[in-house]
């Protein structure tokens, strides 16, 4: 059974930056996602940025070019770097493993403003 723990999120002034971390202990199915989400209050959960276990990334639009997704070599952190941060980023951040299963972590809250 994978377990993810979320660090790194906090309060941030506009403009300023945060690296989040996802730690992921047990077994990992050879072929796996990994992936980050945000939900902000009143809003449904979304898809940020997501990394394959072969590298392949993916991000949403609205953090494009903002954002980048990167895992350790050992392929047991998987870290999300968040620049240029806006207001509109402020939610709560979950990761997400998809193997055989999915499995999310207990979210990190991301906070944006002056």
């Amino acid at each position: 059974q994978v377990r993810l723990v979320e660090s790194g999120g906090g309060l941030v002034q506009p403009g300023g930056s945060l690296r989040l971390s996802c730690a992921a202990s047990g077994s990992k199915f050879a072929v796996y996602i990994m992936g980050w989400y945000r939900q902000a209050p009143g809003k449904q959960r979304e898809l940020v940025a997501q990394i394959t276990s072969r590298g392949t990334t993916n991000y949403a639009g609205s953090v494009q070019d903002r954002f980048t997704i990167s895992g350790d070599n050992a392929k047991t952190t998987v870290y999300l770097q968040m620049n240029s941060l806006k207001p509109e980023d402020t939610a709560v951040y979950f990761c997400k493993y998809t193997g055989l299963g999915t499995v999310w972590g207990q979210g990190t809250q991301v906070t944006v403003s002056s």
